[in-house]
């Protein structure tokens, strides 16, 4: 599809448009297709740059991407903004041709995001979780978490899904949420038991230092971890990449980015070399899968390429719908 427009007035998508267009995207297809692009070399994915604010005030994280098969290119900006409460984050995503030079489409990503982080998870578990796989615990119960149970939920048959999030103790309402989307959701009491027997735990926090300790699950299992945008934000200690097999979303950025991997470099002798493999390999069939006989770590830090990805996704659907 030609991404040349008779109408040179890009797209401005605010977050209910997009709200409104999410059943309608395809996110597994098109990161499928975007993280096959990359390993083939049709794709092209910048490291991420991170900006700080003066006086300690925040920061933000540019997101770059071009996906030459679309014939686009964009860029994510994600500040991280500090307040004297929650810090505040938010995203806007640029599209643009690689046709023309001229802009396609500036919309809101915060949901887009919230999307394509689960969806990018989704893919490493689908590509990574046992065969057998029937356990499935979910740490964090916000937006992402949720997220991440619709889309991880349909890859395998669950004899059980656990969630935790201290946010669910005595919340009807967020408790009632969660189980509603899925009816094998049992909330659990705590960590420890949502964890202990998985085969899969996807966490999904904004927590900057680790939620899961070393030690508390019960045997081998594929630990997925999302994190947030704060300076060295991790989910499992750092020291506990030096025991596990270790995968990421982009081998050529996600070390010297993510948190636990910087960290597992500087102070507990990591190699970035020891990750197996990333999602360009894993979805064109060049990687090696877990063995199982110890946890093995997926982590993403987030990639502009799946942020042009999806908003490509979401140009493609509303201009085909302008057009009929």
């Amino acid at each position: 599809m030609s991404n040349r427009q008779t109408n040179d007035t890009p797209l401005i998508v605010q977050q209910d448009a997009v709200r409104k267009s999410l059943p309608d995207l395809d996110v597994r297809r098109a990161l499928t297709q975007m993280f096959r692009a990359l390993g083939h070399e049709d794709a092209v994915q910048p490291p991420q740059s991170l900006t700080l604010f003066p006086a300690d005030a925040g920061d933000f994280i540019t997101y770059l991407g071009v996906i030459a098969e679309a014939k686009v290119f964009g860029a994510k900006l994600s500040p991280y903004i500090v307040t004297g409460a929650n810090p505040i984050i938010t995203a806007w995503t640029a599209l643009m041709s690689m046709e023309t030079g001229q802009p396609l489409m500036w919309c809101d990503a915060g949901l887009l995001t919230i999307e394509r982080t689960a969806g990018a998870t989704a893919l490493a578990v689908e590509h990574l979780a046992a065969t057998g796989a029937r356990r499935l615990a979910i740490v964090g119960a916000g937006a992402v978490g949720q997220a991440h149970l619709r889309h991880i939920a349909p890859l395998r048959h669950w004899d059980s899904i656990q969630v935790f999030s201290p946010g669910l103790h005595g919340n009807e309402a967020k408790r009632a949420a969660v189980t509603a989307l899925n009816a094998q959701v049992t909330i659990s009491a705590t960590l420890a038991e949502c964890v202990r027997d998985a085969d899969v735990v996807a966490l999904c926090t904004s927590s900057g230092t680790p939620v899961l300790p070393e030690g508390m699950l019960a045997k081998p299992a594929l630990i997925t971890s999302i994190s947030t945008n704060a300076a060295n934000a991790h989910e499992i200690p750092p020291a506990w990449l030096t025991e596990m097999d270790v995968y990421c979303d982009y081998r050529r950025t996600t070390p010297a980015s993510a948190g636990e991997m910087k960290l597992a470099a500087e102070r507990h002798g990591w190699s970035p070399q020891s990750v197996v493999a990333d999602l360009p390999e894993l979805v064109c069939g060049r990687a090696d899968k877990p063995s199982y006989r110890k946890h093995a770590f997926f982590r993403s830090i987030g990639l502009g390429l799946e942020d042009v990805a999806i908003a490509y996704e979401l140009w493609r659907h509303l201009t085909l719908k302008i057009a009929a």
